[in-house]
């Protein structure tokens, strides 16, 4: 069997990384696969480890506009497929616009079919892009032969969107690459932190409308009006209208910039090292499919303060304190609650620690493949 996958439209972020994890921990030699092929752009295939069972292509019209690519999928992929006698695509992008059969793919993207976030954009740019992105992402789920779900809420929230679907389904959650796993440190009473010495609290995540870090602000501007030493870091990419909104809201809170700071955007390859340097992980998300960063908080044996929306509990269980990331209350209490207790702090860590340990690129690796073979078995008996 040959196994092509489209790599198209993945440039970088989560996406990306599951694809150079997977192909990085496959053992080739354990599935009925000879060979297989990659169409991407130079830099997105360059990330890729080289394999001697690995062809990696990148035409050129991949190097030019979003339309031009959409246009190359449509009319070209195909054909090159059948040129090297592929036997089915894996596009994991959500956007499979050929006519190649069969073809399965991932949904990674929530926002298009969670309606009550998505009105948050308005008829903006990225307003307009999610109601797009709802309708072609609904086309390529409908007419696969296989879709990938990450959790069990995804899967749900989809189909519901969707009405049922004639596609194979599995539910195969990411992993967690092995330098996150730092064993939970020792937990200090509270008392043994100070102004000149605080409690960090660590945000990573994409500064967004459904990241809700304004209230994160607002939560440790309470802690902080009632004494607590406490400090809050934010990482991550940023959506400029979010951002401005999480500038004004620092401003107002913290106007000296004492304990509020945005960082931008960290290299990938130290955020285990910012991990490794906080004393809670905070989440406030309102809207995951799998939140990568959630579980890189748990394998970094971090106690954890967390949205109740979305797949949050799914991941985290019983091992953190939850909250609604549009209340700033229940933000300050949740985290409160973690703080005041070391013991609590102490029993969070280890647990989530461990379930952590569940999340591995080996076993998403093994159970991808092992789906595409079972996929292309049932549509050649189907046939």
């Amino acid at each position: 069997m040959i196994v092509g996958i489209d790599a198209t439209n993945l440039n970088e972020g989560g996406g990306l990384t599951h694809l150079v994890e997977i192909l990085s921990n496959v053992n080739i030699e354990k599935h009925n696969i000879s060979k297989v092929v990659i169409w991407g752009r130079e830099k997105t295939l360059s990330q890729i480890h080289n394999f001697s069972w690995l062809k990696k292509i990148s035409p050129k019209q991949l190097t030019r506009n979003l339309f031009s690519r959409l246009l190359w999928q449509k009319y070209k992929l195909s054909l090159s497929a059948k040129e090297n006698n592929c036997d089915l695509i894996f596009s994991p992008g959500s956007i499979f616009l050929s006519n190649f059969r069969p073809f399965v793919t991932m949904s990674q993207n929530m926002l298009p079919f969670e309606s009550n976030e998505a009105k948050k954009y308005g008829l903006s740019l990225k307003g307009i892009r999610l109601i797009i992105l709802r309708q072609i992402q609904s086309h390529t789920f409908k007419s696969s032969q296989g879709v990938i779900f990450l959790t069990n809420y995804a899967k749900e929230r989809v189909i519901k969107v969707l009405g049922q679907i004639s596609s194979s389904t599995a539910i195969i959650p990411h992993g967690v690459s092995p330098r996150f796993c730092i064993p939970p440190k020792e937990q200090f009473d509270k008392s043994e932190y100070s102004f000149s010495s605080p409690f960090k609290i660590l945000y990573v995540s994409i500064i967004d409308h459904y990241k809700h870090q304004w209230n994160v602000v607002e939560a440790v501007a309470k802690l902080r009006k009632e004494g607590y030493p406490v400090v809050v870091n934010f990482f991550g990419l940023s959506y400029l209208p979010a951002k401005k909104r999480l500038e004004k809201c620092i401003s107002k809170f913290d106007a000296n910039g004492e304990w509020a700071k945005y960082h931008g955007s960290a290299p990938y390859l130290e955020l285990h090292n910012i991990y490794n340097d906080a004393n809670l992980g905070v989440f406030a998300s309102s809207c995951e499919n799998l939140p990568i960063i959630l579980l890189e908080k748990m394998a970094s044996g971090l106690p954890i303060a967390c949205s109740e929306k979305g797949p949050m509990p799914e991941i985290l269980g019983n091992n953190g304190t939850y909250f609604n990331p549009e209340e700033p209350d229940e933000i300050y209490h949740s985290m409160k609650k973690i703080i005041d207790n070391v013991q609590l702090r102490s029993d969070y860590s280890n647990a989530s620690f461990e379930k952590a340990q569940n999340y591995t690129w080996d076993a998403c690796a093994l159970e991808t493949f092992l789906f595409l073979e079972e996929v292309f078995v049932n549509y050649r008996k189907s046939a």
